[in-house]
């Protein structure tokens, strides 16, 4: 377990003699502050951390990184100046520790920690598909070794460092998700996590408002296999299907393992079948085995989790037993699609936690599964740069072939509505909204017992609340 000796360590100060106090957690939010803690004090633009030191040393925060003065008598050890052996001695809790910058501190501490610890990091990014992955292979690689993941979206330079801080040394597997917004954030991800496997899912046009295009997404993306040690240390994990992730073959020294819908894969599936809230089947293949299988994760796009999942697993030596357990072991109540019922009875398929194009047309062909009337409720989708409208065109088409009734939200969704239109939607079928309160209103008095709902917009928008607003209270 981390102590208080490592941090005084990676920051270039000498290692006290005598055994240091173990740190267990550390957190950059004070409501996060457990016994022992060590709290990074963050300024931000509307929030500083600094403000909350009492706070987090109120609930039982050991230590916390500070970079400039703050109210409260606490006593102080100043680590912007070369300390003596006789400083670093007999250190008490609760101690706040002065540094020039807590962000890069904390990457500090977090790059030496793991360099401490002996064992494998499995990194995953892509545009879609990167926490579902990220869930499932956990649950998979728990069937043999120790396994750490992030836990929620800690995927970038904050919350990959403390997601590493977690780690012990009976930890034998961690599997990282890694975020990408700008050029370089992979890479130096990957020198404070030192993968050993990469995982790519697939290059689609999420952010590309920040990174530019889809070959730009696709350079960041390729940073993880760049970074990966040469075989047989090092193994890329690609989806062949996705021809930007399968070219990155010749950007690593690292071994390849294709997964994907196409027998030229290392690791393909095919007769996949959506089976809506009950899951889905499909047959797997690797090498001269076959498997049919039946998962409970929803919707057939869902073949492309369940494949990254086992290649991690094959990659790292578990059984078939072992990978079917874990497979089936997951419950769609883990995933970020929650479906919950109206007060009239009528299904919701809530998949608001975000919004890309590909995401969108997966749950489009979700609800293609349902019985039902089938209701589109699709809001704006944001950070998709020179595809804005490339992409809300392309989900208005795929609309119109699903949708019976078509409910828009927000002002980029009114392309969705025009496409729709366009590909021989009836007008009448088409609604579009401006603000969530008159389109709850619509559900509301509108929704039957037979209907299937599905809501699908970008974080920004807060979809989730229309979800809450119409089902029946627990």
């Amino acid at each position: 377990m981390l102590a208080l000796a490592d941090i005084l360590e990676a920051l270039n100060q000498p290692r006290p003699q005598k055994a240091s106090a173990a740190i267990p957690h550390a957190a950059i939010d004070s409501r996060k502050v457990e016994k022992g803690s060590l709290f990074i004090a963050i300024p931000g633009e509307k929030v500083d951390g600094h403000d909350f030191i009492a706070i987090a040393f109120a609930k039982g925060a050991a230590f916390a990184l500070i970079q400039h003065e703050i109210e409260g008598d606490f006593k102080t050890l100043d680590l912007r100046k070369k300390l003596s052996q006789e400083d670093v001695e007999n250190l008490d809790a609760p101690l706040c520790l002065a540094v020039d910058n807590t962000i890069e501190a904390l990457q500090e501490i977090a790059r030496f920690w793991r360099n401490k610890l002996d064992l494998c990091v499995i990194g995953i990014t892509g545009s879609v598909g990167k926490s579902t992955t990220k869930e499932l292979a956990a649950k998979v690689l728990r069937q043999k070794y120790h396994t750490l993941k992030n836990f929620g979206n800690l995927n970038n330079e904050i919350g990959l460092p403390l997601t590493t801080l977690g780690l012990r040394s009976d930890h034998e597997r961690a599997i990282l998700e890694m975020g990408f917004y700008v050029p370089g954030e992979i890479d130096f991800l990957c020198k404070i996590a030192q993968p050993q496997v990469g995982v790519i899912t697939n290059i689609g046009t999420v952010h590309a408002e920040r990174a530019g295009s889809q070959e730009a997404i696709a350079r960041g993306k390729a940073e993880l296999v760049q970074a990966l040690p040469p075989a047989p240390e090092g193994t890329a994990i690609l989806n062949y299907d996705d021809i930007r992730v399968r070219e990155m073959a010749k950007m690593t020294k690292a071994r390849i393992f294709f997964y994907g819908l196409s027998p030229e894969a290392d690791l393909w599936a095919d007769e996949v079948e959506g089976l809506g809230l009950d899951g889905v089947r499909f047959r797997l293949h690797y090498k001269h085995e076959t498997l049919h299988l039946r998962i409970p994760l929803i919707g057939r796009h869902s073949v492309h989790t369940a494949l990254r999942a086992t290649a991690i697993a094959l990659v790292e030596g578990l059984s078939w037993q072992e990978i079917i357990s874990g497979l089936q072991s997951t419950s769609r109540t883990e995933l970020r699609l929650v479906a919950a019922r109206s007060k009239c009875g009528a299904l919701l398929l809530d998949d608001t936690y975000n919004a890309s194009p590909a995401s969108t047309l997966a749950a489009l062909n979700l609800l293609e599964e349902m019985d039902g009337k089938h209701i589109a409720v699709l809001g704006d989708m944001l950070e998709l740069g020179q595809y804005e409208r490339q992409g809300h065109e392309m989900i208005g088409l795929r609309a119109a072939e699903i949708a019976d009734q078509l409910l828009t939200l927000g002002e980029r969704a009114h392309i969705i509505a025009e496409s729709a239109r366009k590909a021989g939607m009836p007008a009448k079928n088409i609604l579009e909204f401006d603000e969530k309160e008159t389109l709850i209103i619509w559900l509301k008095d509108n929704l039957k017992e037979t209907d299937t709902v599905l809501l699908k917009g970008s974080r920004g928008l807060r979809m989730d609340r229309i979800t809450a607003a119409l089902e029946v209270e627990k």
